[in-house]
């Protein structure tokens, strides 16, 4: 079920240069949010940005009712998102599409860039069941780093740098933990690299899910902004996404 509440602005902090997160808390019990699910977040702007911007949901705390967002400033939506202050309000409409599920006993999570936002959710629910999962997260330098913190606590963690600043210098495709065998894959990141570790997980017979970064104008199909070509067909990834089995993915 959709919802479409305010949420107050509980915390702001800037990452680094490119990235910032927000911590929002809603007045009322927050519904079940899975590991992969979005926001569609409305930006107060009296400038030209008209529509919601899509956003993973980086975590979500029931207890405070608060959800967290990792946000990449990338455009004029997510620049004016960054001018938020603490203490002001968001409308968001959410839970929206279908997440991952929490499958097999010897997962690998690979997250590049804003994708890894969605993966640290998705380490605390195998957590809690008794898994603690590989994570592997790539940037290009020690600079572009979020997170590392909180995803050592729920994940065996391995870093990947293109310029070797920090963890294995290359691809997260070139890592030793990548080539290590696991039941599982979860990836949320750049299409190239997503569509590298699915060749990967087909030749190697593991099964494996991605989390696909189409632009979800709308967030409930209706504006078709975000279509998959799929073995099945054509799908919204906002509404039947965005996460699919790679095997049903036509790249």
């Amino acid at each position: 079920m959709k919802h479409c509440d305010n949420f107050l602005v509980s915390e702001k902090k800037f990452l680094n240069t490119s990235f910032f997160k927000l911590k929002l808390k809603s007045k009322k019990a927050l519904p079940e949010i899975n590991p992969g699910q979005f926001v569609e977040i409305q930006v107060n702007s009296d400038s030209k940005v008209l529509l919601r911007r899509p956003i993973s949901i980086n975590d979500v705390d029931y207890t405070t009712n608060e959800v967290s967002l990792i946000i990449q400033t990338v455009g004029q939506g997510t620049k004016e998102l960054a001018k938020i202050s603490e203490g002001e309000e968001l409308s968001l409409i959410y839970p929206l599409g279908n997440g991952f599920e929490t499958k097999g006993e010897n997962p690998l999570l690979i997250g590049g860039g804003v994708g890894i936002a969605p993966l640290l959710y998705l380490a605390k629910q195998f957590c809690a069941k008794g898994i603690k999962p590989d994570v592997l997260l790539g940037f290009r330098s020690k600079e572009q780093m979020i997170a590392l913190d909180e995803f050592e606590k729920y994940s065996n963690l391995y870093i990947s740098t293109q310029d070797g600043s920090i963890g294995e210098k290359g691809l997260v495709t070139e890592n030793k933990i990548f080539l290590a065998s696991h039941d599982v894959i979860y990836t949320c990141g750049p299409t190239p690299m997503m569509k590298a570790i699915a060749e990967h997980a087909l030749k190697n017979n593991t099964e494996c899910f991605a989390s696909l970064e189409n632009k979800m104008a709308c967030g409930i199909g209706a504006c078709l902004c975000c279509v998959q070509n799929t073995t099945q067909g054509h799908k919204c990834t906002c509404t039947e996404g965005p996460v699919f089995n790679v095997k049903d993915i036509i790249w």
